[in-house]
């Protein structure tokens, strides 16, 4: 089990990681995002923006951003997205001026996203994006997942399993690549990458100044 971070005892500053999640709908991502928010406290979702209409249960502002086309294609035109896609005839996309908040304010930030917006966030971001990509154990259980969620009609499921088998060509664009046929054992690989990814040299910013003392030191004492 991968141990919740701790501060750094040396004072490090380290670069803000944006930890990407994707998957086929109904392969686990949104369980384990909670898991991880949960269990995680120095990380934070980005809330993304979506002009699909709010389902029983979501809140606006916490689940999504719920706006109208012609708001989200101001934003779009705006520069306002980090990535944008679209899914299903409508659109998501992550909002860039929250995203900058948290990474100033030492959050790690997560992206449940599609592959697109994976792509597209790398391409803006570079090395501070870690993208770990969720397969379900198979596509027979990917189904039966979906259908026991009972949260789409048929016509919107089978749409669903003819778009997975695209978003799964798309595995080798990603980190990391795990299947999920035992949610909590899924859960903690991930939780073990986010910290990996954390202790990573090339975050590490504050390392070259203790470096550095270390040097100073060892050369004083030397003979």
């Amino acid at each position: 089990m991968a141990a919740p971070s701790q501060p750094d005892p040396h004072g490090f500053k380290r670069r803000g990681v944006l930890f990407v999640l994707s998957s086929p709908s109904g392969a686990g991502k949104s369980t384990i995002a909670r898991k991880l928010l949960a269990a995680e406290p120095d990380l934070s979702m980005s809330v993304s923006a979506t002009t699909r209409p709010i389902r029983p249960g979501e809140v606006d502002g916490k689940d999504y951003h719920f706006v109208s086309l012609d708001r989200f294609r101001e934003m779009a035109t705006g520069h306002e997205f980090l990535e944008w896609a679209h899914v299903f005839d409508e659109r998501y996309g992550t909002p860039k001026a929250p995203v900058d908040e948290m990474l100033a304010s030492g959050k790690d930030v997560l992206f449940d996203i599609d592959w697109q917006g994976a792509q597209q966030l790398y391409q803006i971001a570079g090395g501070d994006v870690v993208r770990v990509f969720i397969l379900p154990p198979s596509m027979e259980e990917l189904h039966q997942r979906l259908l026991k969620r009972a949260t789409d009609p048929i016509e919107i499921i089978d749409r669903r399993m003819a778009r997975a088998a695209n978003e799964v060509s798309h595995w080798d664009g990603y980190d990391y690549v795990l299947v999920n046929d035992d949610i909590e054992e899924c859960f903690q690989s991930v939780r073990t990458i986010l910290a990996a990814e954390r202790l990573k040299r090339s975050r590490q910013t504050g390392l070259i100044g203790f470096i550095r003392k270390l040097r100073r030191a060892g050369e004083g004492t030397a003979p």
